[in-house]
């Protein structure tokens, strides 16, 4: 089991190619995650990404879109290990920051997406 471990999902009223589309950008990846490299493991188009990811810390993230309803639920997962020695009292925080990490990414991509939609209308 990994000292950090991240599982969150966000439902996203819009297509799951647009949403691939807004996180397949390696920008994007240095900008919601710059202490990380984020590499490739798998790019699964519709269905999302799986990455390794090394810096801070060590280990696999992904994003899985399950289709629901008239959009996507955007999963993310993490599970990793701090590089170097860390103190156990400091697994909470970190693994709090890495939370709120995947929290701010899911939802700068369900606004961008959802930009001008009114609530229960259709996604563009």
């Amino acid at each position: 089991m990994s000292s950090i471990q991240v599982a969150d999902q966000t439902f996203v009223a819009a297509p799951a190619e647009r949403v691939a589309d807004a996180i397949s950008s390696p920008s994007k990846w240095r900008q919601w995650w710059p202490d990380l490299t984020v590499e490739v493991r798998e790019n699964r188009g519709p269905q999302g990404f799986r990455w390794t990811v090394k810096g801070a810390i060590v280990g696999t993230m992904e994003v899985w879109l399950e289709p629901a309803l008239d959009g996507v639920i955007l999963h993310y997962f993490l599970h990793a290990e701090p590089v170097g020695a860390l103190d156990p009292s400091d697994l909470g925080p970190s693994n709090r920051a890495r939370r709120v990490a995947g929290k701010r990414m899911s939802f700068e991509v369900k606004a961008l997406l959802e930009a001008g939609r009114a609530a229960g209308e259709p996604p563009a």
